[in-house]
């Protein structure tokens, strides 16, 4: 049988992607289709079965273009799943945007992503446990800046341990704070790509916005701010209990880090002993990201599973 989908010009380009590479995942995705674009028209031919899952997943990814989401063969992959995990339709859950500034919309890119972003605004605690790419913070600080213009906090604040990582802070030149500025630099940059550069300035003078080292949480307590701490893998059980308890009335905290790119001189990391001490309190959620939601290049993906698996056959060895 064939079934069609009628597309306009723009949303076209946008499924068929570099070299049609969207359509062939789509193919990959639906063994024993052959789909053929022509004009404003694709046409779907195959096995019913088949021709009408790759027709449903056809017309999520138009969905979505249609919504201004440049497609590539990774979102092809992520609608099959969110397809067949949820038996619905993907576009509701990846065009539903979290913040738009800028002339650009952030909003999940995956099943996990969107399950982190919506723990994140069902619970007043989050951690957000995963390898680089997965967007953690990137999603966390997006997620913050939109409470903050909806006037549901009144402050975001935006910490990180200043753990040497590989160098020493004494070796570094300038004042305390021009040695603590390039462990905090990251969340500068995301913060300049979601908000007016121009008032980042008035908002870090007022407080409205602070970016601190966590040392500086100590004896506070935080009310009515949304408080992001990042690279919590690289902070002392005692460093997390000092964080965690400066949580105040009206307030939300986002906990994110990589157990895998733990930068502690020595001693257990506070992220790595936290899950077994509060995973059965009530408003508190623990979301861990994998492979299958990074975002950067491909490749980033492909060596996060490379090192999993160099460290679990690692694993095996000692236990012999």
């Amino acid at each position: 049988m064939s079934l069609t989908v009628d597309v306009d010009d723009v949303a076209m380009i946008r499924v068929l992607g570099v070299h049609d590479r969207v359509l062939s995942q789509v193919e990959a995705q639906c063994p024993g289709v052959v789909i053929v674009a022509r004009g404003n028209t694709i046409t779907i031919s195959g096995a019913p079965d088949e021709v009408h899952q790759a027709h449903q997943l056809v017309n999520d990814l138009v969905k979505l273009a249609k919504e201004g989401v440049d497609l590539g063969a990774r979102d092809v992959t992520t609608v099959a799943e969110i397809q067949k995990s949820t038996g619905k339709s993907a576009a509701g859950f990846l065009t539903e945007p979290i913040l738009s500034s800028r002339g650009h919309t952030i909003r999940p890119k995956t099943l996990g992503q969107k399950s982190y972003v919506d723990a994140i605004n069902q619970n007043t605690i989050v951690f957000g446990v995963g390898p680089a790419g997965t967007g953690k913070t990137y999603l966390a600080m997006a997620t913050a800046v939109a409470a903050l213009e909806r006037k549901e906090v009144d402050r975001i604040i935006l910490t990180r341990p200043a753990v040497e990582a590989g160098e020493r802070l004494g070796f570094l030149p300038g004042t305390l704070t021009d040695k603590i500025d390039p462990y905090l630099r990251p969340l500068f940059d995301a913060l300049h790509e979601m908000m007016d550069p121009d008032l980042i300035p008035k908002l870090l003078a007022s407080g409205t916005v602070e970016v601190a080292p966590l040392a500086y949480m100590r004896g506070r307590t935080l009310n009515s701010s949304f408080i992001i701490l990042d690279e919590a893998q690289n902070t002392s059980p005692e460093q997390m209990k000092m964080f965690l308890t400066r949580l105040g009335f009206g307030s939300k905290m986002v906990i994110t880090g990589d157990i895998t790119q733990i930068d502690l001189p020595g001693g257990a990391s506070g992220l790595k002993l936290v899950g077994g001490i509060l995973d059965e309190l009530d408003d508190i959620h623990f979301e861990y990201l994998t492979a299958q939601d990074v975002v950067r290049h491909s490749l980033v993906s492909a060596i996060v599973d490379a090192y999993a698996r160099h460290e679990s056959a690692q694993g095996a060895k000692r236990v012999r």
